[in-house]
């Protein structure tokens, strides 16, 4: 948790000084365009109304504005020292998406140890600058802090590292960019935000690609020879701005069955609850399942809109082919971005597969049942999505 700052004692008059923290502690005060204040006030008004913060939660969120803020103004300034930056072309970048919790986090970090690849460390997207070597992020303060960070916030909720772990050195999503905007689905996910969410929904995150692209230039720009690879299930709901922004993007879209993806996904946002809001456990995590239902049926959706008119710029893979034939998958993978697998790529494949590292902080256990909702229930607003790929699997 971002436990640094002492928060205000009402969060929607504090956006001068949020901004003025970060302004005195990196020593300018540039925050790039103003199309990220509408959402910051809508965040900071919904700070005031909607969660039940514990004392650690005010704290929290708290840091969590002030970091982003941070994350925002330093990337400015890294992009004003780095002239030049936004002519770095970005080829046929491969991007993985897919309704959360349906296997992109282990397909992106299988797929990176191929050193032909580049992507966004997480310590890149809480300090977006160009990607220094390798053997010297140790003496950069940011990527120290980024562990520290990490670490804090395991602390507090140690089963998330089962779920979903981060590393600072491992790749990681792009919504840790996106959500620089405000205006991002990320938002609602931290703590209750039923009034920023309204808002968000009624919003267009084209300023946020925008954005967004600039950061990949910006880092990949001492790696100009490495192909990127990119990952994001939020992609599938913007499918469109991915398009406007990279072109000649490859996509791969990942499937799982929604009944069982989605209350994955609640168990690990619920997972924070106890410490970051009081009582209202229950009541949170019943209505959290009925809105990513919603939302993530809705993106798919979208998403099929947009293939239609990308021919031959979108790969599907169904999570339980991958799970149980890695390496057929990746043939499959690799065949549909042009590229060729080495010997010593394929037998770094196959140690990363035998080592199973998504496991070794232990096994992630939910079960649907416990937000108030049937699989049935919760697979209806998918339609024939769930037939298409045969997601639903069959009792042995």
């Amino acid at each position: 948790m971002d436990f640094g700052y002492d928060p205000p004692e009402q969060f929607r008059t504090a956006s001068d000084r949020a901004h003025e923290i970060v302004a005195a502690e990196l020593g300018h005060d540039d925050f790039g365009p103003g199309d990220y204040l509408p959402g910051l006030k809508v965040m900071l008004q919904s700070m005031d109304y909607d969660p039940h913060f514990t004392g650690r939660g005010r704290r929290a969120a708290w840091g969590q504005i002030v970091g982003v803020l941070r994350s925002r103004a330093g990337a400015f300034r890294a992009m004003k020292d780095n002239p030049g930056f936004d002519a770095v072309a970005i080829a046929s970048p491969v991007v993985i998406t897919g309704i959360p919790r349906t296997g992109t986090t282990a397909l992106h970090r299988l797929m990176a140890v191929d050193p032909r690849f580049q992507g966004l460390q997480t310590w890149l997207l809480d300090a977006p600058m160009p990607r220094p070597p390798v053997e010297q992020w140790e003496n950069y303060p940011e990527f120290r802090k980024s562990l520290a960070l990490i670490e804090a916030r395991y602390a507090v909720a140690p089963q998330k590292r089962a779920a979903h772990h981060v590393a600072a050195e491992e790749v990681h999503e792009c919504c840790m960019l996106l959500r620089h905007s405000f205006v991002s689905n990320l938002w609602n996910c931290g703590w209750s935000a039923a009034t920023y969410d309204a808002w968000w929904q009624c919003q267009s995150e084209a300023p946020a690609y925008d954005y967004y692209r600039q950061c990949v230039q910006l880092i990949g720009m001492n790696d100009r020879d490495k192909r990127w690879l990119l990952k994001n299930p939020g992609h599938i709901d913007n499918l469109d701005l991915l398009f406007a922004v990279f072109p000649d993007a490859k996509v791969i879209q990942t499937h799982r069955d929604p009944a069982k993806a989605i209350p994955s996904l609640v168990s690990l946002l619920m997972a924070s609850h106890p410490t970051i809001e009081q009582d209202r456990a229950d009541q949170r995590a019943a209505i959290m399942l009925e809105r990513e239902v919603a939302k993530w049926a809705n993106a798919v959706r979208k998403a099929e809109a947009v293939r239609s008119r990308h021919p031959g710029q979108v790969l599907d893979v169904v999570h339980r082919d991958f799970h149980r034939q890695p390496m057929d998958v990746l043939e499959r993978i690799y065949d549909f971005i042009g590229m060729e697998i080495p010997d010593t790529t394929r037998a770094g494949f196959a140690r990363r597969i035998e080592e199973k590292p998504e496991l070794q902080h232990g096994v992630h256990r939910y079960a649907i049942a416990d937000y108030g909702m049937t699989e049935e229930q919760a697979r209806a607003p998918f339609g024939d999505y769930i037939q298409r790929f045969d997601l639903v699997e069959k009792a042995k």
